[in-house]
């Protein structure tokens, strides 16, 4: 395996970065672009997401990384609740719900193995 030397090269971060990227997309249009409110939820749970991977590859202590990688897992579920409400309430469609349902349990899914690795060491 390589090497990690910057967040940049991170799996998880960059399924984050994806999931942010399709989060700003999908929120631009329909119900959920005029829903103010929700919509920057929904927008900050994945940036947060992303951010705090960002933030706790700087940090100098496993237990201090391990927090905010515990801090974007959650984010990341953030999200996945949101697509549920989103779901009951019409504001997107099946397969854009599908696909932010895939990518946000990937980012968490590639989060939870790197605390796990660094819980390991």
């Amino acid at each position: 395996m390589e090497k990690v030397t910057r967040f940049e090269d991170l799996h998880c971060w960059q399924s984050a970065r994806v999931l942010v990227r399709k989060v700003f997309e999908y929120s631009k249009s329909g119900a959920l672009s005029s829903d103010w409110d929700t919509r920057s939820q929904f927008r900050r749970a994945a940036v947060s997401a992303m951010n705090n991977i960002a933030e706790g590859f700087g940090r100098f202590s496993d237990k201090d990384q391990i927090r905010f990688y515990e801090i974007s897992s959650s984010s990341a579920s953030e999200v996945k609740r949101m697509l549920y409400l989103f779901e009951d309430i019409g504001y997107l469609p099946p397969q854009i719900l599908e696909e932010l349902h895939l990518i946000a349990d990937k980012t968490r899914n590639q989060t939870l193995g790197l605390i796990r690795y660094l819980n390991s060491k």
